[in-house]
């Protein structure tokens, strides 16, 4: 399964080497993260993203979260939930995860039909649960490491495992395979003012308790990736000395 702070093998491999070499010279310190080589990079992509949401996005979210009813966005959210219940299908089968696959198959072609093209969660009435599975956790289920951690330009948090796997999720995201222009760019605007909206309140709570906002997004972007690949049971992670310890004897 998953490695502890491992660069990946093969072609994912390729692409760790590419980001050290765009960012040579983010040198990082004693103290440092080992799970974030390029926090220097990190943080100016976070600072970047961050002055882009106050000036754009959380003002956009503030007026759709205040100007639209809750049981309307209620169904927004419904909606694309049951669309990504397309792809949580097929990572679910990819995985050999048979009872997953089944249930998230069953969820989605029950509120397409049933649910009005998914603004309705009759499966969840059902009691279907809901998976979440995607082509990074799919990686992680046959063993390749998450790689470090990346700050992507507006995309926001990652890992090199999980920006390797981003051409295989966006081929499977229904939304993005709508041949009509206007149609699939309404539907990722409204998407991405819907999500930017469901954050405020927790965005609240994270400005009062976190003395460093990048390095708690960091760690729980990190802790909550890890838990999806396990399945919500981890195995215990080896102490940093013992790492260290273990790159010692590599080298040797």
């Amino acid at each position: 399964m998953q490695g502890k702070y491992v660069f990946p093998s093969g072609h994912l491999r390729l692409l760790t080497l590419a980001l050290g070499l765009l960012l040579t010279g983010c040198a990082t310190g004693p103290q440092a993260n080992p799970a974030d080589p390029l926090e220097p990079w990190n943080r100016g992509v976070y600072k970047f993203n961050d002055a882009v949401d106050r000036a754009v996005l959380k003002p956009v979210a503030t007026v759709y979260q205040e100007a639209t009813p809750e049981l309307l966005r209620k169904g927004i959210g419904n909606f694309f939930a049951n669309l990504e219940d397309a792809w949580t299908t097929v990572n679910s089968v990819l995985q050999l995860k048979g009872q997953a696959a089944s249930e998230s198959f069953t969820r989605f072609w029950v509120n397409s039909f049933f649910g009005l093209a998914g603004v309705l969660d009759v499966a969840s009435e059902m009691q279907i649960p809901r998976h979440n599975e995607d082509f990074g956790q799919t990686l992680g289920f046959w063993g390749v490491g998450a790689g470090p951690y990346v700050m992507l330009p507006l995309l926001g948090p990652s890992t090199v495992r999980d920006t390797a796997a981003l051409p295989a999720d966006w081929r499977g995201d229904l939304v993005l395979q709508i041949e009509d222009v206007p149609t699939r760019n309404t539907l990722i605007g409204g998407r991405v003012i819907h999500k930017r909206g469901s954050l405020l309140k927790q965005e609240g709570l994270l400005e009062g308790a976190a003395l460093d906002k990048y390095s708690f997004l960091r760690d729980a972007y990190l802790q909550r990736r890890r838990n999806l690949v396990y399945d919500g049971n981890p195995p215990e992670e080896p102490m940093i000395e013992d790492f260290e310890a273990e790159e010692n004897r590599s080298a040797k």
